[in-house]
C-alpha cells in the first residue's frame, strides 16, 4: 500500500508504516486526518447544508478545515472561555459537527495494516499499536466533547473508535511458482489477524447468484493486481493449502476468513499451494475456475463487482477449488454437516447430513443440540458446510474443511448468536439472509479422519416426518444424486430445484468423475454397515403450526441409542 490512508466508499484502510500518530497533536496535524475531515465536510454539503455553510463561514473548505483543527488543538490545552473563536460562539453547532464526525467515521469499515515487527519476541506489537490508536481517537473525541459540553461524562462507553481489525503482513522471501504467476510475488501476505469482535459488516450484496464455470484459459493471464492494492491470505482448507489473494476493497471478506479457515504459518505459505483464488479482479467479469495441468494447480477468479461483497462468493469459490482438487485425489466432496456425538455412556457416533443450501443442515444439528436428554454429552462439529469422504484400508472416513461456520441467523435458536457474539463476525444482521461467521473447532480436529455411522439426505420438500433408511443402495444413491430441495431464499433460486449431488461447487461441473467416486464411497459405506437414509425437515413447506425439526432431533436421538 502506497497511501497512509486509503478511502473508498465506506471503507478505510490505514497503513501504520506510512502514518501513525503517536500523539493527539500528530493526529490533528496528519494529512490523513485532514483528508478524512474534508470527506466529512463534503458529506455535510449533501446532508446538512446549513451546518456546512456555518463551518465554511465564507472561506474555502481548505481554510475552514485549517481553522477547525486549530480550534481543536486549542481546546485540548486551553479552556474554551479563555480565547475568542468563531466556532465557539455556537458550541452546540460545533458539538453537532464533532459528534457527526465521530459517527461518520464509525460508519466506515476500518482496518489497519503494518509490516512492522520490531523483533521476533514482540510480533503481537501490531495489536498494541492498533489498540493505542483506538484509545487515542476515543480520548480525542471524548476530550473535545467534554470541553464543549462543559462537564465530564458520567457514563463512559469504550467504543472501538479506531479500527474493526488489524493485519500484520510480510513479504514472501521466495516464490513457489513459475514466472507465469510472477505478478503475485510482491503482494503482502497476512501473518496475523486481530479482530475486534463482535465485528459487524454491512454490504450491498447479501445473496449468492449463479454457479461457477470452468474457464478456457488461465485467469492469471488477466490478473490486474499489484502489491499496493492486494493482499494474500494463506489458508489451510482441510488438509490442503490455498493462497487467497483479494483486492483491498474486499478486505472485510479477507479478514473474515480468519474465523473460517486456519491461517497458515509463513513456513507453509512459502510452499507450493494446491490452489489460488484471485478475488476482486477488475479484468474478469465472470466467476471462473481453471486447472493449470502444467503446475498441477487449481485457479479460481471472482470479478470486481458489487455482488462480490457477499462473503459467500469468497467462501464457495475456495470450497469449489478444494472439491475439484480432492476429486482428483479420489476423495468425494460432501455438501453437508458432520458431527461427532459423544454419549454419556462413553459411546460416540458420527452423523453426516447432506443437502444443498436451505435443506436444514445447520438447523438439524442445532435442534439436536437443544433437545434436552440424558443421552448426549457433547456435539462436536467437524464441518457445517463442506467436507470430504475417502477410504483408507477399506474404512470410509470424513474430514472437514473449515474451523468455523458461516451460518444464517434464522437457522439458529434465538439465543445462540448472543451467546457467541464476543467471537463472531456478523454480516448484515438487519437484513434477510443475515449471517454470522464463528470459529467452531480447532484445525487439528477437522483435518483428521472421523468414522461415519449415519449418512442421511435432508429432504425439505416432502410432507413427511422423521427418518427413513434405504434398503436399496441404488435407490438411495439416486436420492443423493438428484439433489432435490425447495429454495429458502439463500441464493437466487426460487421454488423447487435439483442440483447434482446437492453440490454445485465442483461435483456438478465434474459429474462423470463424481459418479465414479459416489459408487466407490457408497459401496464402502454400505459394507461398513453405515446407516444410509433420508431425513424429512419440511423446511421448504413453511409450516407455522408444527416443529418438524424437533421430530428430526428425536429420530436422531433414537439412532444414537441403537447398538
Amino acid at each position: 500500500m502506497d497511501e497512509g490512508l486509503y478511502l473508498n466508499n465506506n471503507l478505510a484502510i490505514i497503513n501504520f508504516d506510512l502514518t501513525y500518530p503517536s500523539s493527539t497533536k500528530e493526529l490533528l496535524n496528519s494529512p490523513c486526518f485532514k483528508e478524512f475531515t474534508k470527506r466529512y465536510m463534503l458529506h455535510l454539503k449533501e446532508e446538512d447544508l446549513n451546518l456546512y455553510k456555518w463551518l465554511l463561514k465564507g472561506d474555502s473548505i481548505h481554510d475552514a478545515i485549517y481553522e477547525i483543527l486549530k480550534t481543536f488543538r486549542l481546546l485540548l490545552v486551553v479552556s474554551p472561555d479563555e480565547f475568542d473563536n468563531y466556532y465557539l460562539k455556537d458550541k452546540n453547532l460545533l458539538l453537532k459537527f464533532v459528534e457527526g464526525f465521530h459517527d461518520y467515521w464509525m460508519s466506515y469499515r476500518r482496518f489497519s495494516v503494518t509490516k512492522t515487527r520490531f523483533n521476533r519476541k514482540t510480533e503481537t506489537h501490531f495489536v498494541l499499536r492498533d489498540s493505542y490508536f483506538n484509545r487515542r481517537l476515543r480520548s480525542f473525541y471524548r476530550d473535545i466533547e467534554q470541553c464543549l459540553i462543559g462537564e465530564k461524562n458520567n457514563v463512559y462507553r469504550q467504543l472501538n473508535t479506531g479500527t474493526n481489525a488489524s493485519l500484520l503482513v510480510y513479504q514472501l522471501e521466495n516464490f513457489f511458482l513459475s514466472d507465469k504467476y510472477g505478478d503475485l510475488y510482491g503482494i503482502p501476505i497476512i501473518e496475523s489477524v486481530m479482530i475486534r469482535t463482535p465485528m459487524i459488516i454491512s454490504t450491498n450484496s447479501n445473496k449468492r447468484e449463479g454457479a461457477f464455470e470452468e474457464a478456457n484459459q488461465n485467469p492469471i493471464l488477466e490478473f490486474d493486481g499489484d502489491e499496493n492494492s492486494w493482499f494474500g491470505y494463506p489458508a489451510k482448507v482441510g488438509n490442503l493449502f490455498f493462497m487467497i489473494y483479494f483486492h483491498r476493497d474486499f478486505i472485510y471478506n479477507g479478514v473474515s476468513l480468519a474465523n473460517l479457515f486456519e491461517l497458515a504459518s509463513p513456513k507453509v505459505a512459502h510452499s507450493k499451494p494446491d490452489g489460488i483464488l484471485l478475488f476482486g479482479n477488475r479484468n474478469q467479469a465472470k466467476n471462473l475456475f481453471y486447472y493449470d495441468e502444467e503446475e498441477d494447480l487449481w485457479i479460481g477468479t471472482v470479478g470486481y463487482d458489487v455482488k462480490s461483497e457477499y462473503f459467500g462468493y469468497m467462501k464457495k469459490m475456495i470450497l469449489t477449488l478444494y472439491n475439484l482438487k480432492v476429486m482428483n485425489m479420489g476423495w468425494l466432496p460432501i455438501h453437508g454437516s458432520f458431527v461427532n456425538v459423544y454419549l454419556k455412556n462413553d459411546g460416540k457416533k458420527g452423523l453426516l447430513l447432506v443437502g444443498d443450501s436451505g435443506a436444514g443442515k445447520s438447523e438439524s444439528i442445532e435442534a439436536l443440540k437443544n433437545l434436552e436428554n440424558d443421552i448426549v454429552k457433547q456435539v462436536e462439529v467437524i464441518f457445517d458446510d463442506m467436507g470430504s469422504l475417502h477410504v483408507e484400508d477399506g474404512i470410509p472416513y470424513a474430514q472437514g474443511t473449515e474451523i468455523g461456520a458461516f451460518i444464517r441467523l434464522d437457522d439458529l435458536s434465538p439465543g445462540t448468536p448472543y451467546e457467541n457474539m464476543d467471537r463472531s463476525i456478523f454480516f448484515n444482521p438487519d437484513k434477510n439472509n443475515a449471517r454470522l461467521i464463528i470459529k467452531t473447532t480447532n484445525y487439528n480436529v477437522i483435518s483428521k479422519n472421523h468414522e461415519i455411522d449415519l449418512l442421511c439426505y435432508l429432504n425439505n420438500y416432502d410432507d413427511k416426518k422423521g427418518m427413513y433408511e434405504f434398503e436399496d443402495l441404488e435407490k438411495g444413491k439416486k436420492v443423493f444424486i438428484s439433489g432435490k430441495r425447495m429454495s429458502k431464499g439463500t441464493t437466487q433460486e426460487v421454488g423447487f430445484s435439483e442440483t447434482y449431488f446437492a453440490n454445485p461447487f465442483g461435483p456438478m461441473q465434474k459429474k462423470e468423475l463424481c459418479d465414479e467416486l459416489i459408487d466407490k464411497i457408497f459401496k464402502s459405506l454400505k459394507a461398513k454397515g453405515v446407516y444410509i437414509g433420508e431425513i424429512y425437515t419440511q423446511l421448504g413447506l413453511n409450516k407455522k403450526d408444527e416443529d418438524p425439526l424437533n421430530t428430526v432431533a428425536e429420530e436422531l436421538l433414537k439412532f444414537l441409542q441403537m447398538e
